[in-house]
């Protein structure tokens, strides 16, 4: 297909995709969305009951168990594929907010390393399995853009992906490497984050969006369809928020 095509409805047919966090939210609804457009996948997540749950919905070429933080196993894991994939997609890690006064320096530490560790091993033992043109990709948030109080952490992370991306597009070319940068997303991670605030939280964005209404992970996994179907993208971050950056503080 050339670059000036349009997508097709099963244009990753022959494809593989490795979807690593695959048990729920935009990893479940990416693999969805990557078997709707004709692709294979190999779901990867820490729960096993989880696992079985998503795959018995999404039925993948295959599943693993794999803690993505533990490096080791990462590179087993990739070690073991038994042929070369096409795709990768990670959306291992989550928010770390809290003013300096309250934040444990070990547990933030492990939260730095670990999240780095995660990147640079996907990039790492990932690079020999992905096709010429396939393509590494990580979700991060746009969550630290703005300085805050409590948002010390998160905003470090927030600007360090990017910055990881573009170097690692140029080191493991001609795999691309890419990353998407969600604002708030509907998913049971947001629910477990806000409690009982996820209802007015919601309703507060309908309200005051441009696109009035809340992103989701369909919206989210879309994106990551097009950056797989896409061979002229690598290096970049893709803002997806729905406008929210564009509203005053």
């Amino acid at each position: 297909m050339s670059g000036s095509e349009p997508a097709r409805p099963q244009d990753l047919a022959g494809q593989t995709v490795v979807v690593i966090g695959a048990s729920s939210g935009i990893g479940l609804e990416t693999a969805r969305q990557v078997r709707a457009a004709g692709g294979e996948v190999i779901m990867v997540a820490r729960d096993p009951q989880r696992l079985e749950r998503a795959a018995a919905d999404v039925r993948p070429l295959g599943t693993a168990i794999l803690d993505a933080t533990d490096t080791d196993r990462l590179g087993q894991f990739f070690g073991d594929l038994p042929n070369p994939v096409d795709h990768v997609l990670s959306t291992v890690g989550g928010p770390l907010y809290g003013p300096l006064a309250d934040l444990d320096l070990a547990e933030t530490g492990r939260y730095f390393g670990e999240r780095l560790a995660v990147v640079l091993g996907i990039a790492k033992y990932g690079r020999d399995r992905v096709r010429d043109g396939g393509t590494l990709l990580f979700i991060g948030g746009t969550g630290g853009r703005r300085p805050g109080v409590g948002m010390s952490v998160i905003a470090a992370m927030t600007a360090a992906l990017p910055a990881l991306t573009a170097n690692l597009a140029l080191e493991l070319a001609p795999v691309r490497v890419n990353a998407i940068a969600p604002g708030f997303v509907d998913t049971p991670l947001s629910a477990t984050l806000l409690g009982d605030r996820l209802d007015a939280r919601r309703e507060q964005l309908r309200a005051s969006l441009p696109i009035r209404r809340v992103v989701g992970p369909a919206d989210v996994a879309a994106l990551a369809v097009h950056i797989m179907r896409n061979e002229a993208l690598t290096g970049a971050t893709y803002d997806i928020d729905g406008g929210q950056q564009l509203l005053p503080q």
